[in-house]
């Protein structure tokens, strides 16, 4: 398995390139592929089983968005095309239209998806845990942002949400599922946290006989943590 990680050294929160370590470690065949700013990504010309990029700062978004549009058409080719993608925490804002800033500041994204965001960063973080499903799988996660993903158009979701927010409050639909680019408000260690969802991620990139590393204690602090989750006595936004 061959993953490029885009532009590493933005990914300094949340623990989100845990998720590339933890498929590595289930995997030890896997090659690691870095993108860094001022490179051309490598997906563009050659093969690469998935791209993954996770959470940013404010900053780390322009940073991406100024290295990243050169090549739009060639992300545009690729997602019709079938690469994998896997974008987490504020990083799925940058595939949309633009993030509207309630100061008044817009900023242009990617356009590669019919989406905007709204932002208040003046404002108190929008924190809350999450519950949703991915086909018959129940998935956790965690979200902080300051932000809120709104449809412009009809996009498949990834998740459908059970217990807190969606893209926006308002919604139950969470996230983008377009063939197989998959990008989602959630952060951190989300393979960590949902083992099964990793396996299934697994399956569709084709690798066999994946198995999740500390799949049974993985396993088993998911389960803990559902069944948490899912009380209707637990608190969700903090």
């Amino acid at each position: 398995m061959i993953i490029e990680m885009l532009y590493p050294e933005l990914s300094n929160l949340y623990g989100d390139s845990a998720n590339i370590k933890y498929l590595q470690e289930s995997h030890p065949e896997t090659k690691i592929i870095e993108t860094h700013l001022g490179d051309k990504p490598f997906f563009i010309d050659g093969k690469v089983d998935l791209v993954y990029r996770g959470t940013l700062t404010e900053h780390g978004q322009q940073l991406f968005i100024e290295n990243a549009e050169p090549y739009v058409g060639g992300f545009k080719t690729a997602i019709e095309r079938g690469q994998h993608f896997l974008v987490t925490g504020n990083a799925v804002e940058l595939f949309g239209n633009y993030i509207i800033d309630k100061s008044g500041e817009k900023i242009d994204c990617l356009e590669l998806f019919d989406f905007h965001v709204e932002r208040d960063i003046v404002a108190k973080r929008f924190n809350s845990l999450y519950v949703g499903t991915y086909a018959d799988l129940k998935v956790v996660g965690f979200k902080s942002q300051f932000s809120q993903g709104f449809y412009d158009s009809e996009i498949p979701a990834l998740f459908d949400t059970t217990r807190g927010p969606g893209f926006n409050p308002d919604i139950k639909q969470e996230g983008i599922h377009y063939n197989n680019f998959m990008g989602t408000y959630l952060l951190g260690p989300l393979l960590i946290l949902n083992p099964d969802f990793t396996k299934a991620l697994a399956a569709e990139l084709g690798i066999g006989g994946f198995t999740p590393a500390y799949y049974d204690i993985a396993r088993e602090a998911y389960a803990f943590r559902l069944n948490q989750y899912t009380d209707a006595s637990t608190g969700f936004y903090y």
